[in-house]
């Protein structure tokens, strides 16, 4: 400041100065709100197209951005609403999103973004046969970086409980077919379909509103034997296909849990190495993953 200057003069200054801070704060808000958010890639289930320890840039306005989901590093849930998009998620698309949950969950225990390949749009039929994707019995494209780690396929004969839909006769290699579902299907209902679907409609609900009466399906305790799909829904793959918990095993993600396309990396180092080790961490910056493009 200028010898001469009076305080109020000084205090002028000072004033505008936090006055363009505030507003730059307001913009980086407003920024990271509607337009792009960041993710860091936790587990090894998109490798090679993106890898453990890089930090992602997200679009989050090509889908429609939205207001917070929840407060920051808590599981509390926000109400929150919508801007149009600008188009759909499309097959092929790398996409977060708010994990569902496990296949027979209402909500998942904690909140976290998933990062996944578009596989499936509502509507679409899935087979997948000695690990190769169908979709519509079309042979799907292939993404660049795809890897499996085990190059046989498990036997058809062979059922894995843990995939979805819950009494299916799947397993991660021969799966399907299944069809995601779209907003407007009516799904026939009886004792043989209702695990299928059960927590599908629970989640649409937001609480546990399917019960069994005898050969009788209740929802929200008026007698049934239909439902109609309130939402549309996506089916997700990780590209590291044989070290990925994806839908084959939680099931199809609704359109209101799609956050953002992800689209660019513009951190990568080794997330092992604890903060407390700084100089080692800066040391294992991943400088050929630095400002790359991800598709």
């Amino acid at each position: 400041m200028a010898k001469n200057e009076t305080p109020k003069a000084q205090f002028k200054k000072v004033l505008e100065f936090l006055k363009n801070l505030f507003f730059a704060a307001i913009a980086a808000l407003i920024l990271k709100t509607f337009i792009i958010e960041t993710s860091r890639v936790p587990t090894p289930s998109m490798e090679k197209t993106i890898m453990v320890g890089d930090f992602l840039f997200v679009n989050k306005f090509i889908y429609g951005s939205s207001s917070p989901r929840s407060i920051p590093f808590t599981n509390i849930a926000l109400p929150y609403f919508q801007l149009p998009a600008v188009r759909e998620p499309e097959k092929g698309d790398i996409v977060v999103f708010e994990f569902p949950g496990d296949k027979d969950e209402l909500k998942p225990v904690n909140i976290d973004n998933y990062v996944k390949r578009l596989i499936g749009e509502p509507g679409d039929t899935i087979v997948i046969k000695e690990k190769v994707v169908f979709i519509n019995g079309i042979e799907a494209d292939i993404p660049v970086h795809i890897q499996y780690l085990n190059e046989n396929a498990m036997p058809v004969t062979v059922t894995n409980p843990r995939i979805f839909p819950s009494g299916s006769k799947f397993n991660e290699d021969n799966y399907g077919p299944v069809v995601v579902p779209k907003k407007g299907d009516v799904i026939p209902l009886n004792k043989s379909t209702i695990e299928k679907w059960r927590t599908i409609i629970d989640r649409e609900f937001d609480r546990r509103v399917v019960t069994i009466e005898g050969d009788q399906i209740l929802i929200d305790k008026q007698p049934v034997t239909s439902y109609t799909i309130k939402k549309d829904y996506f089916f997700m793959m990780g590209d590291n296909r044989d070290n990925s918990l994806d839908s084959r095993f939680w099931g199809f993600v609704a359109r209101d849990k799609v956050v953002g396309q992800a689209f660019f990396i513009y951190w990568s180092w080794n997330p092992a190495i604890p903060f407390s080790d700084f100089f080692e961490l800066l040391g294992s910056v991943k400088l050929n993953r630095l400002a790359k493009l991800v598709h």
